[in-house]
């Protein structure tokens, strides 16, 4: 079986795990829409208010409780699965990257489920938006990244989910920027470009470490 194939089958797993157990979408996306709508509870019906905030507040949301999809429970190899894997001939790059591969497809989905509780709540302004096919992929993909390495580095720790968004948050700052700024970008006329490559660039730096890092993690597991 080629990497390729391996990688797919591991990313396949993950997502039937999480079929089976709904932690990440059946769970974590209603409190990610309520906390969409705590703001307006709180501010009131101030339409350009809520307008102007909507989408920094969708892109916060999507980053806190997008760490609990990236660090789901059903998202740790317990030291016998790994073991089992070295055995198979599993590379703990491709394990590693198998798992990031669900987490992205996973946040990606979150992503698009809070997309219409955003726009029924903020109601934003639609300039900008065809340039969110490009963003929520580029977004999904580097929270994905980053958690899955969190969680390796602290697996078998019991603040697994507390240490996981301390190490993850810092690193994901320009995925926000980049986030709330390229669709601001394009609604005023100005190429969103730098904010694509801002993004694009901690992705690669993301799957660059997880490609270096991923044989010494496996080790400390």
């Amino acid at each position: 079986m080629t990497a390729w194939r391996q990688l797919v089958e591991i990313a396949r797993k993950d997502l039937r795990l999480e079929a089976r157990s709904g932690e990440a979408l059946l769970v974590t996306t209603p409190f990610g829409a309520v906390a969409l709508l705590f703001v307006p509870l709180a501010v009131g019906t101030d339409t350009p208010l809520l307008r102007g905030i909507g989408p920094g507040l969708y892109w916060v949301v999507v980053l806190l409780f997008g760490l609990l999809v990236t660090l789901r429970t059903s998202a740790v190899d317990t030291p016998p699965q790994i073991a089992l894997l070295r055995l198979c001939g599993v590379h703990s790059v491709v394990r590693l990257a198998g798992r990031a591969a669900a987490s992205a497809l996973l946040l990606l989905a979150f992503e698009l489920l809070l997309v219409p509780v955003a726009v029924a709540l903020y109601d934003p302004a639609p300039h900008g938006w065809p340039w969110l096919l490009v963003v929520l992929p580029l977004v999904a993909a580097g929270l994905g990244l980053l958690g899955t390495l969190a969680g390796a580095l602290a697996q078998g720790l019991d603040g697994r989910t507390t240490l996981g968004p301390v190490l993850v948050l810092p690193l994901a700052v320009p995925l926000l920027l980049g986030a709330t700024q390229a669709p601001a970008a394009a609604a005023l006329g100005h190429a969103p470009w730098p904010w694509l490559l801002l993004m694009l660039t901690v992705d690669l730096i993301a799957a660059l470490a997880l490609l270096l890092g991923a044989p010494h993690l496996e080790e400390v597991a």
